[in-house]
C-alpha cells in the first residue's frame, strides 16, 4: 500500500475567496484578451496569430495556405481557445475596411462592408502582408523576450520588435472587466512624422502633435466635423470621442431633377444595416423630404437617395439623416493600453508615441548586442582558422596521429574549444589558398562592423539617429506617397448649423384620436366626424374624441393630479380597438382620466381638485418624459382632481355638488408649476364639480339637450374669488356641468 497525503482544507471566508477568483478572472481578461500592448499594438490572439504565420513562412512573397492550417497551429501550440475565435480575429486582420492597415492577406471570401460573414477556414487562404513582415522584423535576432506556451512544449514572444506603429495605426476596440479600450486607426505617415519630431523635441506635447497627427484615418473614409479644439483636448487625455460623417455629393439630373450620393460611409457601421435603417424612417414616415434610397454598390460604396422633390434642400435632407441614422457617428478614444511593464492605463498621444520609441530603443540594443555576439563567435572562429592556415602542416599531422586531436591542438596552439572544434569541422575543400584570403578579408569586415556596432551602443544620439531612420524608412514604404497612405478621412473641420423644420422631421398626418372608457386607445388616419358612431368593443363606448396631427403631442390629466404626455405619431394604429391605455403609460389603479387634449406649449391650463382649490399652470410645464407621468396638483387627504381647462377667456365660473355658481375674474388665480393652489370657491357639505373658462364679453354656455344656451348677464354670479356662489340660472343641468362629461 501507499500512504496518500490527506487533504488540506483551509478556512477561508466566501468574500475573500470569492474576490481573490474574480480578481484572477479580471486580470486574465484585461491582460490576455481585451487590452493590446502599447508596444506592438497587439492583443495576445493577434501576436499568436502572426507568428504562427511566420513559423509556417508564409511571407508576403510566399504561397498562401489555408487558414485552417493556420487556424489549427495557433490553437495547438499557442492559443488554447475555440477555433471559431481565432479564425474571426484572422478574418478580422484581412478585411481592408476593417484594418487601416490589413496585417493578412486573405484569398477567398473574407466578408464584405455589408456585414457579411466571412466563408469558412477551410475555403480561405492566408499570409503575412508587408506591415506584418515590420512588426515580426528582428524577431529571431534576440529582438524580444519569449515565454513558454501554455503547454510547455515551445515558445512564444512576449510582444514582437514592432518596427510599425501599429498600436495607432490599426487601432483596437476591447471590453475588460471594469475597463474597456477604443482606439481609432491613424495614418501611419503622420504618425512616422509625429515619432520623428518627438525624437527631435523628446518634451513635446498633444499641442505639437497634434499638427502632424491631424485626426483618426479610418479605412472606410468618411468626414471628421469635429473641432480642431476638441480633437487636440482627446489626445491630451487619452479620452473623447470623435464626429464622424458619411461623405456625400450632389449629382444633378435632367430636367433640374439630382439625386444624393453616398460615397463613403463611417467606419465599422455596415452598409446593409444603415440602408435598413433609412428605408424603416421612409416606410415610417419620418422622412418626408426623401422619396427612395437603394444601393448601386459595386466595389465602391454607392447609395443613392432621391429626394421627393426638385426643391427639396439637400444640405437639409442630409442634416436629417445625420441626426436620425448612422451617417453620422461619434468614434470613441479611450487609449487605454498595457505598458510595457503590464499595467493597464490610459496614455496620452504623447505618451503612446513615447512608449514606442522606448520600446524601439530596447529592440535595437538587443538586436545590436546580438549581432555583436554573432560577430565575436565568428571572429573566434575565424582567427582559430588563420592559424591553422599558418601551421596547415602540423595540424594535418596532429589530426592524422593523435587519437584525441582536439586537446592536442588546444594546447600546440593555444585555441579555444570553440576554435579547436571549427578546425576539426572544416573540410577539406576549403584548404585551398582562395579560402585563406576569403577568411582575411571576413575577419576585416566583420573587426570594421564590430567597431560600428560597438560605437552605436556607446553613443545615445547615434540610436535615436539609426531609428529615425528606420521610422523614415517605413514612412517612405507605408507613408502618404503611397496607395495604402493615402489620407482617406477627410478634416472638414465643424458643419454649419442647419435648422430642419419640423414639418421635416416627421410628416404631418392628420389623424383622429379615440380612447374608451374602458381604456382602450388607438388613432384613425384623417379628421373622421366626431358625431359619427365608431365601433368600441362589446359593452365599452367613447370616452374622449379628437383631431389632432402625426406631429402633435397629447396631453392626458388623471384624477390623481399628473398629466401624462403621448407622442401622437407612436399611438397605437390599424390593430382593431387599439391598445389598453395602461400599457403606454402608468395609470395608478385608483385614478382615472379627466381631460385629453393636443398639447399647445404656450398656452395655460387651469386645474381644479374636488375641494375647490386650482391654479393656472403652462402647458410646457406639464410635459413628461417618462410613463409615469408628471404631478402637477397636489391633493389634500381624500381629495381627488375633477377639472383640466384650456385658458380661453378672462373670466371663469365654479359650480359646487352644494349648487351654486360663482364668476370671478381670471387674474384672482396665480399661475404655478406645481401645488395646491388657491381657494376657488368655499364649500361645507359639497365640493367642486366642473369650472369653465370663458371671455366675459361672450357669456357663459352651457349645453341644454342638443342645443346651447348662453347667459350673457352674469352680474347676480359675479364675486371675489372664495366665495360661495349662488343657485345657477333657469334651466342649468341638473348634473351641475356645463358640458355633457
Amino acid at each position: 500500500m501507499t500512504d496518500t497525503a490527506e487533504p488540506r482544507i483551509e478556512p477561508l471566508s466566501f468574500t475573500q475567496a470569492l474576490g481573490e477568483r474574480y480578481l484572477t478572472y479580471a486580470l486574465s481578461t484585461i491582460m490576455a484578451r481585451s487590452l493590446p500592448d502599447v508596444r506592438d499594438g497587439l492583443k495576445p490572439v493577434h501576436r499568436r496569430l502572426l507568428y504562427a504565420m511566420r513559423e509556417l513562412r508564409l511571407e508576403p512573397s510566399a504561397t498562401p495556405k489555408k487558414a485552417a492550417r493556420v487556424v489549427g497551429d495557433v490553437i495547438g501550440k499557442f492559443h488554447p481557445h475555440g477555433d471559431q475565435a481565432v479564425y474571426d480575429a484572422l478574418v478580422r486582420l484581412a478585411q481592408d475596411f476593417a484594418q487601416r492597415y490589413p496585417l493578412i492577406e486573405g484569398q477567398g471570401n473574407f466578408g464584405s462592408i455589408d456585414g457579411d460573414g466571412a466563408a469558412a477556414m477551410r475555403y480561405t487562404e492566408a499570409r503575412l502582408t508587408e506591415v506584418a513582415e515590420a512588426l515580426l522584423a528582428g524577431i529571431g535576432e534576440d529582438a524580444v523576450d519569449f515565454r513558454p506556451t501554455y503547454d510547455g512544449e515551445g515558445e512564444e514572444p512576449v510582444v514582437l520588435p514592432a518596427a510599425f506603429p501599429n498600436l495607432l495605426a490599426n487601432g483596437a476596440q476591447g471590453i475588460a472587466v471594469g475597463m474597456a479600450t477604443a482606439i481609432p486607426p491613424h495614418n501611419a505617415g503622420e504618425l512616422c512624422d509625429a515619432l520623428l519630431h518627438l525624437i527631435r523635441h523628446p518634451g513635446a506635447g498633444a499641442a505639437q502633435l497634434v499638427r502632424l497627427v491631424r485626426g483618426p484615418d479610418f479605412p472606410t473614409g468618411g468626414v471628421l466635423v469635429d473641432t480642431p479644439e476638441t480633437m487636440a483636448e482627446a489626445y491630451a487625455t487619452g479620452r473623447g470621442s470623435f464626429r464622424l460623417r458619411a461623405r456625400w455629393q450632389k449629382e444633378a439630373l435632367s430636367h433640374g431633377q439630382f439625386q444624393i450620393v453616398v460615397t463613403e460611409i463611417p467606419y465599422q457601421i455596415p452598409k446593409a444595416r444603415l440602408i435598413e435603417r433609412i428605408a424603416a424612417l421612409l416606410n415610417d414616415r419620418k422622412l418626408p423630404l426623401l422619396e427612395d434610397v437603394r444601393d448601386e454598390s459595386t466595389e465602391d460604396v454607392r447609395i443613392v437617395l432621391t429626394p421627393r422633390s426638385r426643391t427639396v434642400d439637400a444640405p437639409v435632407l442630409m442634416e436629417q439623416l445625420f441626426r436620425l441614422t448612422d451617417l453620422e457617428v461619434r468614434v470613441p478614444l479611450n487609449l487605454n493600453v498595457l505598458d510595457a511593464t503590464g499595467t493597464p492605463r490610459v496614455m496620452s498621444l504623447a505618451e503612446a508615441l513615447a512608449a514606442f520609441l522606448a520600446h524601439r530603443m530596447e529592440v535595437l540594443q538587443r538586436i545590436t548586442r546580438h549581432r555583436l555576439g554573432k560577430i565575436e563567435h565568428r571572429l573566434e572562429v575565424l582567427a582559430g582558422q588563420l592559424i591553422a592556415f599558418l601551421n596547415l602542416d602540423e595540424v594535418i599531422r596532429i589530426i592524422r596521429e593523435e587519437d584525441e586531436p582536439k586537446p592536442v591542438l588546444m594546447a600546440t596552439f593555444a585555441l579555444t574549444d570553440v576554435q579547436a572544434e571549427a578546425i576539426l569541422n572544416t573540410r577539406l575543400r576549403s584548404l585551398r589558398r582562395l579560402e585563406e584570403m576569403e577568411l582575411k578579408r571576413e575577419h576585416e569586415r566583420l573587426e570594421a562592423e564590430r567597431s560600428e556596432l560597438e560605437a552605436l551602443l556607446g553613443d545615445e544620439a547615434m540610436r535615436w539617429q539609426k531609428i529615425a531612420d528606420e521610422i523614415a524608412d517605413i514612412r517612405k514604404r507605408f507613408g502618404a506617397k503611397t496607395a495604402l497612405g493615402r489620407r482617406r478621412t477627410e478634416i472638414g473641420g465643424p458643419p454649419p448649423e442647419i435648422d430642419v423644420p419640423a414639418d421635416a422631421a416627421v410628416e404631418r398626418e392628420p389623424i383622429t384620436v379615440l380612447l374608451s372608457r374602458q381604456g382602450w386607445l388607438r388613432a384613425v388616419r384623417g379628421h373622421q366626424d366626431l358625431s359619427a358612431e365608431v365601433k368600441y368593443k362589446e359593452g365599452d363606448s367613447g370616452r374622449f374624441a379628437l383631431h389632432a396631427h402625426s406631429t402633435d403631442k397629447l396631453l392626458l390629466f388623471a384624477s390623481d393630479g399628473r398629466f401624462y404626455t403621448l407622442a401622437a405619431e407612436k399611438l397605437p394604429r390599424g390593430r382593431g380597438f387599439g391598445e389598453p391605455l395602461r400599457l403606454i403609460i402608468d395609470l395608478s389603479n385608483d385614478a382615472e382620466l379627466i381631460e385629453m387634449f393636443v398639447m399647445a406649449p404656450d398656452e395655460r391650463l387651469l386645474v381644479a381638485s374636488s375641494h375647490g382649490h386650482g391654479f393656472m399652470v403652462r402647458q410646457s410645464d406639464v410635459e413628461a418624459q417618462t410613463r409615469s407621468g408628471r404631478q402637477v396638483l397636489n391633493l389634500a387627504e381624500g381629495a381627488r382632481a375633477v377639472a383640466c381647462r384650456p385658458v380661453a377667456g378672462d373670466t371663469v365660473a365654479v359650480i359646487g355638488s352644494h349648487r351654486k355658481l360663482l364668476c370671478f375674474p381670471l387674474e384672482e388665480v396665480p399661475e404655478m408649476t406645481r401645488g395646491r393652489g388657491v381657494r376657488l370657491q368655499r364649500y361645507r357639505d359639497a365640493e367642486l364639480v366642473d369650472l369653465a373658462v370663458f371671455p366675459l364679453a361672450d357669456g357663459l354656455q352651457w349645453r341644454m339637450g342638443e342645443r346651447m344656451r348662453v347667459e350673457r348677464d352674469l352680474t347676480p354670479w359675479m364675486g371675489r374669488r372664495g366665495s360661495v356662489g349662488r343657485m345657477p340660472p333657469r334651466g342649468f343641468p341638473k348634473d351641475n356641468r356645463f358640458s355633457a362629461p
